[in-house]
């Protein structure tokens, strides 16, 4: 790809009005790697999706996508794809005209039609690609969103709540869409209130709140800051019991099972990423006017 570094940013500030929707944000985003955008409603995530796809500009700071300095009022450099709040379509057309329409635009010509039949294969939709948009489901429309964005071949996807309204099997296949973009090079930044999409797609995360950045670094690094875990124990008999920590859950399992019983569940009644997130953000105020700060 040429560039190491997707994305950096620093200080990036944004306001609408009196409020302050992004307030002295750095990110770095390598190339090759998924990295989760989280944060209460409000926290400033959608502002920053959107300039990372140059739908809005930075008030303040410096920004560089793809290595290429992006000033306020300049487009993003070409290989930048993706949506924040749901993809835009057409409902009266079907996906493979709104994906062909899309496919014009690249400049691919006679091979336009092979690149529509390759998204939507990708997406896991070549079976309803000649049903009209206004029929498909919330989740449907996630995945050829995502198929749009696929058309450009992109070095930075953008993705704004990518698993929203997926079943099981439709998370599981975007999924693999996402890992697999990332191990080709593709540098990969999502939003998502799941923190088990996090867990399972993201290398780093950064959390926002109230427009600042809270915390960012390593998955592991995270979970590993949520502090105390309470686990919810069930033996076979039917007991359920509660304790706080790993000590405190090894001497129930010992103890236990010293006694001639058995434990049939055991887990975190919050999971730790979870946890963390909750002790970083639930002081921290949501914005007074809902849509503003974003």
């Amino acid at each position: 790809m040429g560039v190491d570094r997707a994305v950096r940013a620093r200080g990036i500030t944004k306001n609408y009005r009196e409020v302050v929707a992004l307030d002295g944000v750095d990110l770095d985003l390598p190339s090759g790697q998924v990295h989760g955008l989280v944060g209460p409603n409000g926290a400033g995530k959608t502002t920053l999706l959107s300039l990372l796809l140059g739908l809005s500009g930075a008030d303040g700071g410096t920004l560089e996508i793809l290595g290429v300095p992006v000033r306020r009022g300049l487009a993003v450099p070409d290989g930048v794809a993706g949506f924040v709040d749901g993809p835009g379509l057409y409902p009266a057309l079907t996906a493979r005209a709104n994906l062909a329409a899309l496919a014009s635009l690249q400049r691919y010509g006679a091979r336009a039609g092979d690149e529509v039949d390759r998204v939507l294969h990708e997406v896991g939709l070549e079976a309803v690609g000649d049903d009209r948009v206004r029929g498909f489901s919330l989740g449907m429309r996630q995945r050829l969103g995502l198929a749009a964005a696929l058309l450009t071949r992109p070095r930075l996807l953008v993705l704004d709540e990518p698993a929203n309204g997926l079943d099981p099997a439709g998370r599981r296949h975007v999924h693999q869409v996402i890992t697999r973009l990332a191990e080709e090079g593709c540098a990969v930044v999502l939003s998502s209130h799941r923190m088990d999409d996090l867990a399972a797609l993201c290398a780093e995360v950064t959390i926002l709140s109230t427009g600042r950045v809270v915390f960012t670094g390593p998955v592991a690094k995270l979970a590993a800051e949520s502090g105390p875990v309470d686990f919810r124990v069930v033996t076979a008999a039917g007991e359920e019991s509660l304790v706080t920590g790993t000590a405190e859950l090894d001497a129930l399992v010992a103890r236990t099972i010293r006694a001639g019983g058995a434990i049939r569940e055991v887990g975190p009644v919050v999971p730790p990423l979870e946890a963390a997130y909750l002790a970083l953000t639930e002081t921290q105020p949501e914005a007074s006017a809902e849509g503003v700060r974003r």
